[in-house]
C-alpha cells in the first residue's frame, strides 16, 4: 500500500522466478536423463524444454509485434539455454549455475557502459561480494578436469546478462509472446542436432521433460518480464543470485554435492545480498532542503 512505484511487488516476483528457475539442475540430473551420451544431453534437454515451455506459452500470447529488440533476444535467449545446460552436463549443477551467477557484472557493464543508464551504487556493493564468490570457483574450477564445463557456464552467464537487459527493454510487451518466441527459435535452431543424435524421449522422460518446460521455464520468465516494469535490470539480475543458492540444494536428492569452495563462493554471494536488502536499505536523515533518493 505504500509502495507506487510497485517495487515491493517485482521484487517478490523475482524472488519467485529466482525459487522455480532453481529447479534446473533438480530436472536435468535427473536419473532418466542418464541413458543419455553426456555430450549430447546438453542439447537435447534444451531442445525438450523449450518445445514444452513454448507449447505452454502460446495460448497466451497477446497481441504480438516486431520489434528491432527480438533479433538480438532471439539469439541470447538459445545460446543462453544450450550453454548452460551443457555447462550442466560437463561438470557439477553447483558449478554451472554458480558460473552463470556472473550475469550481474555483465547486466552492470552493459546498462552503465553500453545503455548509459544511471550508476546505481547501492549495487556495487552486492556486486562485490558477487566478484568475490564466483572467483573462489573459479579459481579452483578453472584449473581442474571440468575446463569445458567452467568456460560454458561463464558463457552462459554473458547470455543472461544479455537476455534480462533486452527483456528490460521490452517489458511492456506481452510477456508470454517474447517468451514464447524465445523458445520457439531454441527449438528451431536445435532441430538439427536432435536429428542427428537420432535420440528420442521415452514416455517417462516426456513427463520430466514437459515439467522442466513448464514449471523451470514458462512460468519463471513470465514472472521475470512483469516484474522488469517496475525494477530495473540491475537490481532484478542481483535478486537472480537466489537462483544458484537453491539449485544445488535440490541436487542433493539425486546425491551430488557441492565441493567445500562452491558452498564458500555461495556464503560471499548471499552475504552481499543480505547487507543491500538490510543495511543499505536503512534509510538516513536528510536536511530538510535535500531531496532524498529513491530506494
Amino acid at each position: 500500500m505504500n509502495d507506487p512505484s510497485g517495487k515491493l511487488g517485482g521484487r517478490l516476483l523475482i524472488v519467485a522466478a529466482a525459487v522455480l528457475w532453481s529447479t534446473g539442475g533438480f530436472f536435468a540430473k535427473a536419473p532418466v536423463f542418464l541413458v543419455w551420451e553426456e555430450t549430447a544431453r546438453g542439447p537435447l534437454l534444451a531442445f525438450w524444454r523449450s518445445v514444452f515451455a513454448a507449447l505452454v506459452l502460446l495460448p497466451l500470447v497477446r497481441r504480438p509485434r516486431w520489434r528491432p529488440e527480438l533479433l538480438p533476444l532471439s539469439l541470447a535467449f538459445p545460446a543462453m539455454n544450450v550453454t548452460y545446460l551443457s555447462a550442466v552436463a560437463l561438470t557439477t549443477a553447483a558449478n554451472a549455475i554458480w558460473l552463470q551467477s556472473t550475469a550481474p557484472w555483465w547486466v552492470f557493464l552493459i546498462s552503465v557502459a553500453i545503455l548509459r543508464e544511471p550508476l546505481m551504487r547501492r549495487e556495487l556493493f552486492p556486486l562485490a561480494f558477487a566478484v568475490a564468490g564466483v572467483g573462489i570457483i573459479l579459481a579452483f574450477e578453472a584449473v581442474g578436469e571440468h575446463r569445458a564445463g567452467v568456460f560454458l557456464g561463464m558463457l552462459s552467464g554473458v547470455m543472461f546478462a544479455a537476455v534480462i537487459v533486452l527483456l528490460r527493454q521490452m517489458r511492456a510487451e506481452n510477456a508470454a509472446w517474447l517468451i514464447a518466441l524465445c523458445h520457439g527459435v531454441t527449438a528451431v535452431a536445435l532441430l538439427p542436432w536432435v536429428a542427428y543424435y537420432g535420440v528420442w524421449p521415452t514416455a517417462a522422460q516426456l513427463l520430466v521433460l514437459a515439467a522442466f518446460g513448464t514449471v523451470q521455464m514458462a512460468v519463471p520468465y513470465i514472472l521475470l518480464n512483469r516484474a522488469l516494469r517496475s525494477i530495473g535490470s540491475q537490481e532484478a539480475v542481483l535478486i537472480c543470485l537466489l537462483e544458484p543458492v537453491l539449485n544445488p540444494v535440490l541436487v542433493l536428492v539425486w546425491g551430488e554435492r557441492p565441493a567445500l569452495w562452491t558452498v564458500a563462493g555461495a556464503a560471499f554471494i548471499l552475504l552481499g545480498l543480505l547487507l543491500r536488502y538490510t543495511l543499505l536499505q536503512i534509510p538516513r536523515r536528510v536536511a530538510p532542503a535535500e531531496i532524498p533518493h529513491d530506494v
